[in-house]
Order: C-alpha cells, then structure tokens, then sequence
C-alpha cells in the first residue's frame, strides 16, 4: 500500500491512499483519516485499508489524480523521530572533515541522535533558514514508520514491526554542529526541520528490493539540475532497520508511528571512501563527504555548502525506473522578517 497526506485545516492533515504508479488517490477518512489513526489500529485497519488499495488500483473506485503539491509529510508531525547513522563510511567522513577520530565501536554500536519531530517540512516545501552561513547541508535518507515496539525488543523482532517505508531529506547545519557536539551534549540547533518524501509504502510494495530489513535500491540525489549521488541504499549498510529499531527500544518502548532513519546513504565504492558521478563513481547524498574527499585528495574542500537558491530533489525508482515513493524537491530560502 502507499499512503499520502493532504493538507487541511488540521495538523494532522487527510489521509490518501494513492496507487502503485502515483498516478490516483483516494479519500478514505471512513477508514482512518490519518496516517497515526491507522498506525494506532493498524490490526483493524489494515484489512480494510488492503481492500481499498486493491480497488484503487483496479479502477473500481471514485477517484482524483494524484498531486505531490499538496502533500505534507506522510506524518505531518511524529511521536518520535530519531535517526541512526548506519553507513559507518558517511559517519567516518564527516568526523574527519572536523577533525575528529571514529572510535572502533561504531562498527559495532549504531549512532542515533532524537531529532525535531514537531515540525517537519513538507516534500515540496521551501527549507527556509535564517542564514545561509551556517553551512546547510542536505542528507538522503531512507527512514521507517513502526508499530509499538516494545523495550529490549531482538531485532529480528523489531524488523517485523516495520510498517512503512519513506525517504527523508535530513537536513543538516554543518557549521554549527562543531560547536554543539563540542559541549557535549549532541544536535540541536544544528538539526533543523527535515523532510520526507511525499509518499509512505508497506514494505511489500518494494519486492524484491526489501531484504534484510533494507533497501537493496540507489538513492537518487539531483542538486542544482544536476546528478549529485546514486549510492546504493542496500550496500555499506553496517546496521539494518532492525537493529536501529531494537538500538533505539533498548531502554523505552516505541509507540506505534515512531520514525527511524537510516542515516545518510552513503558507500565505501572499493577501497577509496567513494567517488563523484562526474568521475564515474556513485557520488554522494550530502555535500559533507565530497568535501572532505576533496579535502583529502586537494588539501581543502572547494564545493560549498547550500546557498539561497539553490535546489535539491530526492527520488528513488524502481528496476523500471518508475518512482517508488515520489520526489523530495526543495529549493533553500531565507526567512522573511
């Protein structure tokens, strides 16, 4: 199934369903009328919700074309957010790129950091920051969607709570992480908004490309018209979904619509760290690595950060090149006084 949500005078906006080839939706408020509705009673819902999907995609049912402009993230705000950072070669490349060593623990014992989960951007909304001086950054991400998860739950346990499936655009403050890891008492400032992509999708809905509790598919980074990074979601992975899930219920519970990211996507591509799809290579979804690649190779980074203006799309397709989850596409703008 694959699940939008529609602005209204709600916070919590319209649940859509929409089809497998994004190309209709439907209402179904007589279901759920939202994302976190159905995730609270997904045994009585998903039944239901299966059906409707099926008629959808059969033309039985009244229904709209579908609009990515009208879309909030699939849970416009979330009980939880925390993200893990589960290619250990991105989390080896931006610690370099500040000067600071990777403990050999984090091949063993996955980063995750709580995130903002109060406010998130819309898939096509403007990311809007005060300064562009602050060295945003963007993240390409594949995030999940929970069930309850209970404490201490196995990760095998934990993988079978998954209940969907989203891209997220991370977006990071590079120059101001320094000075608040440096206190050290982890992100916040430097961790604004992020955003996710327009469309939420059951794991099944993947095929063959879910295994493992991953997503064995490229992530594709577009910035400014031009391909950025397609790393492979699939490879370098060192922890799966389901050991971010039972990381973070090590000592809590996780309520039903709790989001887990995977951190950003990131491959090894060889020995080097990785290379940029102008060199042949698979590039990057952040700024942050090619810039300490650059850094190792040059001396220094010579790619900037994002500036006002400047514009980043998200996407990941399918063996058919037919998008899975639609787009994340943002351009950075400053805030109005």
């Amino acid at each position: 199934m694959k699940f939008a949500t529609y602005r209204n005078d709600s916070r919590d906006g319209q649940l859509m369903l929409v089809s497998r080839d994004l190309t209709q939706a439907c209402e179904i408020s007589d279901i759920a009328s939202t994302l976190q509705y159905a995730l609270d009673n997904w045994a009585q819902t998903e039944p239901q919700l299966k059906q409707r999907y099926q008629q959808l995609n059969d033309q039985q049912i009244e229904a709209q074309p579908f609009n990515p402009q009208r879309c909030e993230s699939p849970l416009p705000r979330a009980y939880q957010w925390a993200d893990g950072s589960a290619y250990v070669n991105h989390v080896e490349l931006v610690r370099k790129a500040r000067g600071a060593e990777m403990p050999e623990s984090f091949w063993s014992d996955p980063l995750m950091y709580q995130g903002g989960s109060d406010d998130f951007i819309g898939p096509m909304e403007d990311i809007i920051l005060p300064s562009d001086e602050w060295g945003a950054d963007f993240e390409g991400e594949v995030a999940v969607i929970t069930d309850d998860v209970p404490m201490q739950c196995s990760a095998e346990e934990a993988a079978k709570r998954i209940r969907l499936i989203m891209l997220v655009n991370d977006v990071s403050l590079r120059g101001l992480i320094p000075g608040e890891l440096g206190k050290g008492f982890g992100f916040f400032q430097s961790k604004p908004a992020s955003a996710f992509s327009p469309v939420a999708v059951t794991p099944d809905e993947l095929g063959d490309a879910w295994q493992d509790s991953k997503v064995h598919l490229p992530l594709r980074t577009t910035y400014n018209g031009e391909l950025f990074g397609q790393p492979e979601a699939g490879e370098d992975m060192t922890f799966n979904f389901g050991q971010l899930i039972a990381h973070a219920a090590k000592s809590r519970n996780l309520g039903a619509g709790a989001i887990i990211g995977s951190g950003t996507v990131s491959n090894k591509q060889g020995t080097a760290h990785g290379s940029a799809v102008a060199e042949g290579g698979r590039g990057y979804s952040c700024i942050a690595e090619i810039r300490m690649i650059e850094t190792i190779r040059d001396g220094s980074p010579s790619t900037p950060f994002m500036q006002f203006g400047d514009k980043i799309h998200m996407e990941m397709l399918d063996g058919r090149g037919n998008s899975i989850f639609g787009a994340i596409d943002q351009q950075l703008k400053p805030l109005k006084a």
